[in-house]
């Protein structure tokens, strides 16, 4: 239940009004707390804030002039730097108010950064010409009013369009001679090959009334439409006049200046990625003899896979299996951005028509209806050759693996059969040493106990009581011993060295 307003008189119980008095009472009390507390604070920070003002000289009881004030440019905090562009492009282009009749024309150039920074100081240079700065470094569109009208330069990020719109010539009609100051004349500079070229001639009808265009299009590839709820007619063959402009004819029922400026602008723009969405066909045609070559290529060696034997066999089918995947990869690295362009294209031509809201008019194709038979194979297409080229890839990486394998057994196996030589040669090596080591002991041994001969032999002489021959011979088991067991610890000590 609502409280009654008691500032209109209307009657108010006790309690309440003491409680509402209550209430009041306490804001007094921490209004007056509050203004205590700054007070206090004001009092024992007027020194440093005296300190402070004599240091930046600023007079005493004044404050600083950027104290509590707002930055000149109505930002509080430093902003980012893409803020502005962010911001800006939710406003990039703007439908522009038109009033009927209106010619359109429209031009679109394939640029790229090089030749987009050449268009830019021309069309700077330009607009400085007609008393307008013209854009920034940053800009990616700009107006100027040219010749009566409005010329529109908008940097996309392959293509460049110009696209200018004004009065008709003085007594000409659908489709008849342009004005002649138009800025696309001698003096207009191209930007970079011509892609896109259309003229929209926008003129006023009523609703209902019959439109007769057969002077005016192809019949057998009319698209006519009603667009906006009806707001307009639009009519086009699609094909190139003998300016090689393709032709648009709208029809104004008496829509308001805005609306069916919305109406002639996004019918420029399905003209424009219509255009540049058909340019994934050629890469797709240009690849599609070398994919089915590809994958015929890999049906052959998939089945040489089966019946290989042997490492060299198996290395050479790697060998082709790799080139053929290096091959593949660089035709998608190639094709991925165009392929990937085309489905972006496509999808605006789709969110146009839809925003368009085109019903074909009786016994005439819909925009819809005819770029879906003409632009969707082709579109089609283009995704058909991207999923080959995906699944192509694929196969032969799995090939590849698969080969590998083969390849990597085989050398283990080799490997193996290295290594089982090698421990035949450490055996028989292992034997020859042992082998040696015996004669070796046999050998030192002798020379050893001939020395004892010889030293026994001399004591002999020198009249020692004892037999030469039988010192000798008993000396030999010894020195064999001894001999044995020093090679023995020699060769222990070189094992535990390796070790």
């Amino acid at each position: 239940m609502s409280r009654p307003d008691a500032g209109q008189g209307m009657p108010v119980s006790r309690g309440v009004a003491a409680g509402l008095y209550g209430c009041r009472a306490m804001r007094r009390i921490v209004r007056r707390d509050r203004a205590l507390v700054l007070h206090h604070n004001r009092r024992m920070n007027e020194p440093a804030n005296t300190a402070a003002r004599e240091a930046s000289g600023s007079a005493p009881g004044g404050e600083s002039a950027d104290a509590g004030t707002t930055p000149s440019n109505g930002e509080l905090f430093a902003p980012h730097p893409l803020r502005q562009m962010v911001l800006g492009e939710m406003h990039a282009r703007p439908f522009q108010l038109v009033q009927t009749p209106r010619v359109f024309l429209h031009y679109g150039f394939a640029t790229d950064d090089a030749a987009a920074q050449v268009d830019r100081e021309w069309f700077k240079g330009f607009c400085q010409a007609q008393g307008v700065g013209g854009p920034s470094r940053g800009e990616r569109h700009f107006t100027v009013a040219f010749a009566g009208g409005l010329l529109r330069w908008e940097r996309h990020a392959e293509f460049t369009t110009y696209t200018w719109d004004g009065a008709p010539a003085a007594g000409s009609g659908v489709f008849g001679p342009l004005p002649a100051n138009t800025p696309f004349g001698t003096k207009f500079r191209a930007p970079g090959p011509l892609l896109v070229a259309a003229r929209l001639d926008l003129i006023a009808g009523k609703a209902g009334e019959p439109i007769d265009f057969a002077g005016l299009f192809d019949m057998t590839s009319l698209a006519a439409s009603q667009v906006d709820a009806g707001a307009a007619v639009a009519a086009t063959d699609f094909r190139q006049d003998g300016d090689g402009r393709t032709r648009i004819l709208v029809v104004d029922t008496g829509d308001a200046p805005q609306g069916i400026g919305s109406v002639c602008q996004r019918l420029l723009e399905v003209e424009t990625y219509r255009t540049l969405a058909l340019l994934g066909l050629p890469e797709a045609q240009r690849l599609a003899p070398q994919i089915s070559a590809t994958e015929s290529s890999l049906a052959t060696i998939a089945s040489e896979i089966l019946e290989s034997t042997g490492l060299d066999a198996n290395q050479a089918l790697l060998h082709e299996l790799s080139q053929m995947a290096a091959e593949v990869e660089a035709g998608s690295a190639a094709s991925g951005y165009r392929f990937g362009a085309s489905r972006a294209y496509d999808e605006i031509v789709t969110l146009r028509l839809a925003a368009l809201g085109d019903v074909a008019l009786p016994g005439c194709n819909s925009w819809r209806g005819f770029l879906a038979r003409r632009l969707r194979p082709a579109m089609r297409t283009c995704e058909t050759t991207e999923e080959r080229q995906n699944a192509l890839s694929r196969k032969l990486a799995r090939a590849a693996t698969l080969l590998r394998t083969r390849v990597d057994v085989e050398l283990e196996r080799q490997n193996r059969d290295l290594l089982e030589a090698m421990n035949r040669r450490a055996r028989l090596q292992l034997r020859l040493q042992q082998t040696v080591e015996g004669l070796s002991v046999a050998a030192i041994s002798y020379y050893v106990v001939g020395l004892i001969g010889y030293v026994a032999k001399g004591g002999k002489e020198l009249g020692l009581p004892y037999d030469a021959g039988i010192l000798t011979a008993a000396a030999v088991p010894l020195v064999l011993l001894v001999i044995w067991w020093l090679v023995r610890r020699i060769r222990r000590h070189h094992d535990e060295a390796d070790e």
